[in-house]
């Protein structure tokens, strides 16, 4: 993305960029890119919308809302086909984003009344004469950046709990993937016909940042790198616009002298090489006791027979979408494997662009780039550590702190709370992505703010506190008429109700 504070960059109206075949390098289809001037109307229009959208209340708004899923669950073989000729994954990865999107659009529409209706609040001795009262009302307009790698499941991250909360939404898909936003959009206005509640600007980086510095936006969701993070948060800065960022992470994995190797071994393999490595929250980096790790090992070498990149039916994962993104896949293999680390699966030979088969490295030094940058690749490096608080150590020791994952059958939960990210799996592996109850979204160098749940929800509102006298006991503090012996009285409530010793 460009720098966001760079928008006085016109775009003829004719201006067009095209989406390829990562697999094949054809041309899938044309878009334009939308100006400063296309974004500054989308964002009018949806001030307006968003008025229309939060009066129908949440009656109205989850009806329309389980209405696209519906659409969305019917059209699943359309949008399959369309995420694997832009994205290159295999149809059934495809379809696990629309398993996972049908999901969470479902929770969010059918529990945002009961998250955000107003409700009544306690109270305190010296505030007796007064009720409290809470409400969560839609914070606006939400504009919404979306990556390529998981094209549809994560901006709808955002985007469900943003509509089901009562907000317009302006999105701008990556360029990468800009056939499933628009066609998410046209299936939503199959349902939404009257306002333009959701949607979608097409473009590169000048879009995006376009949509960043607007005045008009009142959040802001971005997925993508910790350094365009940065620029974005810039931008957002100069309208005080809040963001809720999800910058990506280098997750680590845990695995325990009790642990199922069998398992971890195929949740170490499948969340390294799933979607090519190219998952936020995916396993980058594998901490095994010493007792177990030369078994552990074994298990992965023997799991990674036959796995491998392609665009056949009989693929496990496609292509590398960001043509980029494979020079720093064979920078952080190439300085691994020159500072001693040992190949056990494939090497260097396994980077065939635009593919990128399975890798597993051993004996990695800890402070080579494979260890402590986001490879978003299919590389998986395998660390010997004493014991389980070696593992924690090493683990922690990342600016990054999105996701982890733990498999160990005693130690299990206890090991997920050391850990010094956002979410933990136990002895499974990506699975708090998928339940739409728990929040997603990490700390440091992975961002802040988070989708999914009640917090995901709020993410996109504004709290509104009232009080309402309910009696009058004579007693106004905030007064130049108040009676003399008001804080003489509150002095004695204070000292009966906090003064008490209490070591």
């Amino acid at each position: 993305m460009a720098d966001p504070t760079d928008t006085a960059r016109d775009l003829h109206i004719d201006d067009t960029f095209v989406s390829l075949n990562p697999a094949t390098g054809e041309t899938i289809a044309t878009y334009p890119i939308h100006t400063a001037a296309e974004v500054d109307s989308a964002v009018i229009r949806a001030r307006a919308a968003a008025a229309w959208w939060r009066d129908l209340g949440f009656d109205g708004r989850k009806h329309r809302l389980l209405a696209w899923k519906g659409l969305i669950a019917r059209q699943s073989e359309q949008l399959c086909e369309l995420m694997h000729v832009e994205n290159g994954k295999p149809h059934e990865d495809a379809l696990l984003e629309i398993l996972l999107v049908t999901d969470h659009l479902d929770w969010a529409a059918r529990n945002a009344e009961k998250l955000m209706k107003p409700r009544r609040v306690g109270g305190t001795l010296l505030q007796i004469d007064h009720a409290g009262y809470l409400e969560y009302l839609p914070a606006g307009v939400v504009g919404v950046i979306g990556p390529w790698n998981y094209p549809l499941h994560t901006p709808m991250g955002s985007i469900s709990y943003a509509l089901a909360s009562g907000n317009a939404v302006v999105f701008k898909p990556s360029e990468y993937t800009t056939g499933v936003g628009v066609r998410l959009a046209e299936l939503f206005a199959e349902v939404v016909d009257e306002e333009p509640v959701l949607q979608v600007i097409t473009g590169k980086g000048e879009t995006g940042a376009a949509l960043c510095a607007h005045p008009g936006i009142d959040v802001l969701a971005f997925t993508g790198s910790a350094a365009t993070g940065r620029k974005v948060m810039a931008a957002c800065a100069e309208n005080l616009t809040k963001v809720v960022m999800e910058c990506g992470g280098k997750d680590a994995m845990l695995v325990d002298v009790d642990a199922d190797l069998t398992k971890a071994a195929e949740a170490a393999l499948w969340g390294s090489c799933a979607n090519g490595g190219q998952t936020c929250a995916g396993v980058e980096r594998v901490y095994v006791h010493t007792d177990v790790h030369d078994a552990f090992v074994d298990e992965v070498v023997a799991q990674a027979q036959g796995v491998r990149a392609g665009d056949d039916d009989e693929a496990d994962y496609g292509p590398i979408t960001m043509p980029s993104q494979i020079d720093i896949i064979r920078r952080h293999l190439t300085d691994a494997l020159e500072r001693g680390a040992r190949a056990v699966v494939g090497g260097p030979e396994s980077i065939r662009e635009p593919y990128v088969d399975p890798v597993v490295v051993t004996d990695v030094p800890l402070d080579s780039s494979l260890m402590t940058e986001e490879t978003f690749g299919p590389i998986l490096p395998i660390v010997r550590v004493s014991d389980m608080d070696d593992a924690v150590r090493q683990a922690n020791d990342s600016t990054y702190g999105l996701g982890a994952t733990v498999f160990s059958k005693r130690r299990g939960m206890a090991l997920a709370r050391q850990l010094n990210c956002g979410m933990v799996s136990v002895n499974s592996v990506l699975r708090f992505a998928a339940l739409p109850e728990l929040p997603f979204g990490g700390r440091g160098e992975s961002g802040f703010g988070r989708i999914h749940g009640a917090d995901g929800l709020k993410e996109f509102t504004q709290a509104r506190a009232i009080t309402k006298r309910r009696i009058d006991l004579g007693m106004e503090f905030a007064s130049f008429q108040r009676a003399g012996w008001v804080f003489g009285l509150a002095e004695q409530a204070m000292k009966l109700v906090h003064g008490r010793h209490t070591r």
